[in-house]
Parts: structure tokens; C-alpha cells; sequence
């Protein structure tokens, strides 16, 4: 009989929308206080099954009642829409937060890739946070030592190891964090999306590596949007949909069931800081009429309405591509043609035209989520919000795009924007 070593029971997480903290330092306190005594956190005033019916615009439930048991040596793959509390969940198994009600149980120390940042200290360098990181996870010096070389070697960073890791790349740093979680001898192994950071050559050798992981009988939670990445590595999987575990079962049954409900275009959840945020979008013919179908080879134009909520230096705006494999295949973004978004003040308002030129990927149906942020962040995330079908033409397939780290093809495009 198979070991449980993660269990979750009736797990919910409340967040109050601008406060950190319940509110208030007595609360913070009585908070602190309950949980030395071993007593219930006494700012809760009524169980999860109730208060999740509640509805107060101060509050936001990340996650809502969560059951779940993950078996030793399981590679559980962990999908959904952003939003949809997976990262959520994940930083309640790592303990970075804790649940708002409800019981986590986990045998066996983790070892956690959440988000590029998690874990390391900027003014140190490599190899002291490789340390620092390992004594964290409760490792000894001992043990360090003796994966230090393969863990530096897997990495790729030996000739930066004595260089503080504020100075890297953010690629640099996803791959020494992801060398640490991996190498060290945790029993369970938490990966977010944050593997999309790095190449593709680096993304194949740390899903070969997670591989090895989860065949040594330790236990790996992936969360990731490659689906294929999901499909190759995961023998069993779960879907979130808007705070809640909605299907526990078989990788093909929840791939199936993830891709129908997030390739239906309707109601879409915005995701971000929303510093900056879309108002409107639609995909334009080249006569300036809306349509959601082209001929294979025609330009388009994709429209988006955006306001600044605050003052900010730049932003740059993307749009991913997908099939109806859910598989992100192309992108285009203004950094790529060097058009500069910046110079905004609060209040301000524009328009952003991107024309897509000569589009000439397989016929079929794709799906379009836009994206705005810069280095420091996603303002604004709106995911598969539009749909395109393709009809065959009497020009043939493009076949010679170039492609991004991600594998993605890199359309041609134009760029205009103005203010309203």
C-alpha cells in the first residue's frame, strides 16, 4: 500500500484585498498568540463551509475548500487557468503562507522552485546561497559538500559561482535555484511555472532531471502550462478552476478536460498588479472590421484599449499564441521590433495596434492572450481572450519562421499606438 505523504483537507485561503495582515496589530497579535497555545486562529468566526459563501468586495478566496492526497513517488502534474490557485496552493505546502482554514499534513522535508527570487539572498553569491539554501532545507554542511560540484555542473553558472546573484540573469538564477531544489535530497519536490524562465535546451534538461527525481521514489508537484512537458513527465494530475480542485484522475482525462474549458472564449479573469489594464481588444481585418476568421497568408490587426493607473516609465506589450492543443506555438511582442511603449502618467489612455503580417500557420483554430508588464512584473495578464480560426488559402504553409528560447514561432509584425 502505497505511503500519503501530502494531505489536504477542506483547505481554503482568504485574502483582504490592499492589507497585509488581518488588518490590525491586535489581530496580528491575538494571531500569533493563539498559534503558540496550539489554539484556533480567533479571527476566524465561522468555518470554512460557511464563510465561503460569504461575499465582501474587502476579501478574495484564493483557494475554497481543497481536498486532495498525493502518494509517495507520485509525479503530480498541477493545471489551470492563472488565477485558478495553483500557486496559491503551492506556497501553503512550502509554508510560505499559511491556510485560512482547514489541515495540511506532509511527511518528509520539500524542497520548493516557486517563482524566480524564492529562497536566494541578491547580495550573496552562488555558492553561498546554494549553502544558505540547503540549510533551509534542513541539509547539513556535510551533505552539501557532497552534491556542491554536481549541483554547480547541472547549473551551468561554475564561472559566476563567486558572483552575487543580483548580477544574473534572470535565466541564470532559475537555473542554480532549480539545481539546488533538485540535487538536494528533499522527498518531495515543488516546481512552478517559473522552468518557462529558462531555454528550452534548459527546460529539457530539467524535466530529464525531474524524471530521475521521481524514479528515485521522491515525490514531484509540477505546475506548468506545457502541456506536453505535463504529459511526458506527470503519472497523475490535477485540475484548479477558480479556486477550487475541480478533477483528481489520470494525466489524458485532466489534459482533455483542461483543454475544452480553457480554449472556450467567454468570460476571462484578468491577472496582474493592473498598474496598467486593457479595457477592450478585438482582432480587425485589414479594412478596419472586426472578424474572427482569416484565409491562410492574410494580415490582421489586433486592437487593444489600455489605461494607466499609475505613473510608469514603460510597459511592453505581448501576444501569445496558442493551438487547440492548449501548446503555446508563436508570439509577438514590441520588444522583439524595438517599439518603445513608455512615458505614461496616471489617467492616461491609448490604443495599441499590433498587425500581424502574412499569418501563415496551419489552418485551423488559435487562441490569443495579451499581455502587459516589463521586468519587474505582469500588470496585466488576459488569457486566451480571443479566438482565431484559420481557413485554407491558395498559399502554402510558412515553414521557416524564426523561433524564440521557447520554441515559439516569432511573427512579423507592425506596431502603432496613440492616445485617446
Amino acid at each position: 500500500m502505497s505511503k500519503v505523504v501530502i494531505e489536504l483537507e477542506n483547505i481554503s485561503k482568504q485574502y483582504r484585498l490592499g492589507v497585509v495582515g488581518t488588518g490590525t496589530l491586535s489581530h496580528d497579535l491575538n494571531r500569533w498568540w493563539a498559534k503558540i497555545r496550539g489554539k484556533e486562529d480567533p479571527t476566524k468566526k465561522v468555518s470554512s463551509r460557511n464563510v465561503l459563501h460569504q461575499v465582501d468586495a474587502k476579501y478574495v478566496w484564493a483557494l475554497r475548500d481543497v481536498n486532495m492526497k498525493v502518494e509517495e513517488g507520485t509525479v503530480l502534474g498541477v493545471v489551470g487557468k492563472n488565477g485558478a490557485g495553483k500557486s496559491t496552493m503551492l506556497k501553503l505546502l512550502s509554508q510560505v503562507t499559511g491556510p485560512t482554514t482547514g489541515e495540511i499534513r506532509v511527511k518528509g522535508r520539500i524542497a520548493s522552485l516557486l517563482e524566480v527570487g524564492t529562497g536566494f539572498h541578491p547580495e550573496l553569491t552562488g555558492r553561498d546561497n546554494i549553502y544558505l539554501n540547503g540549510a533551509i532545507l534542513g541539509m547539513t554542511k556535510r551533505e552539501i559538500n557532497r552534491k556542491f560540484d554536481e549541483i554547480v555542473e547541472f547549473s551551468g553558472v561554475k564561472k559566476y559561482i563567486g558572483t552575487p546573484v543580483k548580477r544574473y540573469s534572470s535565466g541564470m538564477y532559475v537555473r542554480l535555484a532549480f539545481a539546488v531544489a533538485a540535487h538536494l535530497e528533499s522527498e518531495i519536490l515543488i516546481v512552478d511555472e517559473v522552468l518557462a524562465v529558462g531555454d528550452a535546451e534548459f527546460q529539457k534538461k530539467a524535466i530529464g532531471k525531474m524524471k530521475d527525481v521521481s524514479t528515485s521514489g521522491r515525490t514531484v508537484l509540477f505546475v506548468s502550462h506545457n502541456l506536453t512537458a505535463v504529459e511526458q513527465l506527470c503519472n497523475k494530475a490535477v485540475l484548479m478552476q477558480n479556486g477550487t480542485l475541480t478533477l483528481d484522475g489520470s494525466v489524458a482525462d485532466v489534459l482533455e478536460t483542461y483543454k475544452k474549458s480553457s480554449l472556450e472564449v467567454g468570460e476571462v479573469r484578468p491577472y496582474g498588479t493592473k498598474q496598467v489594464e486593457f479595457l477592450d481588444y478585438s482582432i480587425l481585418d485589414m479594412d478596419g472590421n472586426e472578424t474572427k476568421e482569416i484565409t491562410l497568408g492574410d494580415s490582421f490587426m489586433v486592437r487593444a484599449g489600455i489605461r494607466f493607473n499609475e505613473d510608469l516609465d514603460y510597459t511592453d506589450f505581448s501576444l501569445d499564441i496558442r493551438n487547440d492543443s492548449n501548446e503555446f506555438i508563436a508570439h509577438v511582442t514590441n520588444m522583439d521590433d524595438e517599439f518603445a511603449i513608455e512615458n505614461h502618467r496616471k489617467g492616461d489612455k491609448e490604443v495599441i495596434e499590433v498587425t500581424i503580417q502574412n499569418f501563415s500557420l496551419a489552418p485551423g483554430t488559435y487562441y490569443i492572450s495579451l499581455w502587459l508588464g516589463n521586468m519587474y512584473g505582469t500588470f496585466n495578464y488576459l488569457e486566451n481572450c480571443l479566438r482565431l480560426s484559420v481557413r485554407q488559402g491558395t498559399i502554402f504553409i510558412r515553414r521557416n519562421y524564426p523561433y524564440d528560447k521557447r520554441s515559439r514561432a516569432v511573427l512579423q509584425s507592425s506596431w502603432n499606438y496613440n492616445k485617446t
